[in-house]
């Protein structure tokens, strides 16, 4: 569920969900699935369970292994090939963001607006706990033994990963109002990239000052809700190319070594985009899915084979483009012209955030707390 910050919890609620769909009682029925004669060959590898499972609340993929947070706190490393786990822990309370890790740290935050890093290997519960000013929607970013967290007020925090330390604290002036889902928080070389409203941030990761920002939307509007342009993350990055949806407003792409804007496109939607050097993907607020060039932003196609189908942030992988549904159903599309190529199931229960890919492995994780590891071939 979206909400705002600065609005009352009932108007934001029913705000939010207008814009997404969610709210009218003539909602459009989902499209009724095609039957379909597989074109690839793909398995499902191995499965397991979560306690629950909130969007958001997914996974970081990473050196032949993924790690995922439950929302009763517990995290978990399992390795990506067999779902075997390799290490556990728990932040010993309820969690509100993904898990981010580097592999040695783990960092999630609490509902009670703790931040709580763990370290592989090591007994006896959390490494350290620190205190935040505000709730947590996006996922923790550990990189260069530290870590990075940006509160649904977009005020970003550094602290030393090893024993806790804030080391810099970065408010800016921001906009009346901002989403309380996943923002953007990322690496780019020696940059932290941060989304602050419709803009993508490069920040000096040692001392958090902004070093250069870049537009990825044109947002429009007579009012702050209107022009309510959030960037929502996971961004997508390949190579210097960085792109990221604005919510209900665009789709942008930039070269963030040079720090500026490649394209932007006008359109719906609030999920996060995949993509590769080549293609960038994703659907709409109607689950229209579009695919766009990488390069110059140029339409490639787009299919309503999956309108109203409750769509998952997308993955690009190999020859196909992949994406879960809101019945729990893993849809892998031809990269070529997004025909359904192979269709998967799980439990039922609508596929959350991302999928997440380690190797040719590919990971979902469903509402109802089921991990669901593929591997198309």
């Amino acid at each position: 569920m979206t909400r705002w910050v600065g609005m009352s919890r009932l108007a934001g609620w029913c705000l939010a969900a207008l814009l997404a769909g969610a709210c009218s009682s003539d909602k459009p029925k989902p499209t009724p699935l095609e039957s379909i004669t597989p074109q690839i060959a793909g398995r499902l590898v191995w499965s397991s369970r979560i306690d629950g499972a909130a969007p958001g609340l997914i996974v970081t993929a990473r050196d032949g292994e993924f790690v995922v947070a439950s929302p009763d706190g517990t995290v978990l490393a399992l390795e990506a090939g067999s779902g075997r786990e390799l290490w556990r822990g728990s932040a010993g309370a309820r969690l509100t963001a993904a898990v981010g890790s580097d592999g040695r740290f783990a960092a999630v935050v609490t509902r009670d607006n703790e931040l709580v890093v763990l370290e592989r290997g090591q007994a006896g519960g959390p490494k350290w706990r620190a205190r935040l000013n505000s709730r947590v929607s996006t996922a923790p970013l550990v990189a260069g033994e530290r870590v990075f967290v940006m509160g649904v007020d977009r005020v970003v925090s550094a602290y030393d990963a090893i024993d806790g330390r804030l080391l810099w604290v970065l408010q800016r002036p921001g906009e009346a109002l901002t989403l309380s889902q996943p923002g953007v928080v990322a690496a780019f070389n020696d940059t932290l990239l941060i989304g602050q409203g419709h803009r993508l941030t490069g920040v000096d990761p040692l001392r958090g000052s902004v070093r250069w920002e870049v537009a990825l939307a044109n947002p429009r509007g007579t009012n702050e809700v209107e022009r309510l342009a959030d960037l929502t993350g996971p961004a997508l990055r390949v190579g210097d190319v960085v792109c990221a949806r604005s919510f209900q407003v665009g789709v942008g792409c930039a070269n963030a070594r040079l720090a500026t804007s490649l394209w932007i496109k006008s359109v719906g939607g609030v999920q996060a985009i995949g993509g590769d050097a080549q293609l960038v993907v994703g659907a709409d607020a109607s689950d229209r899915i579009t695919a766009w060039r990488a390069d110059t932003g140029d339409l490639a196609w787009t299919t309503e084979s999956l309108r109203y189908r409750g769509l998952s942030g997308s993955l690009v992988l190999g020859r196909t483009v992949i994406f879960g549904d809101a019945e729990g159903q893993v849809h892998f599309l031809d990269r070529a012209d997004g025909k359904t190529l192979l269709r998967l199931p799980t439990d039922g229960s609508p596929v959350v955030g991302v999928p997440a890919r380690s190797g040719n492995t590919v990971l979902v994780v469903t509402r109802n707390g089921g991990l669901f590891a593929f591997r198309p071939e």
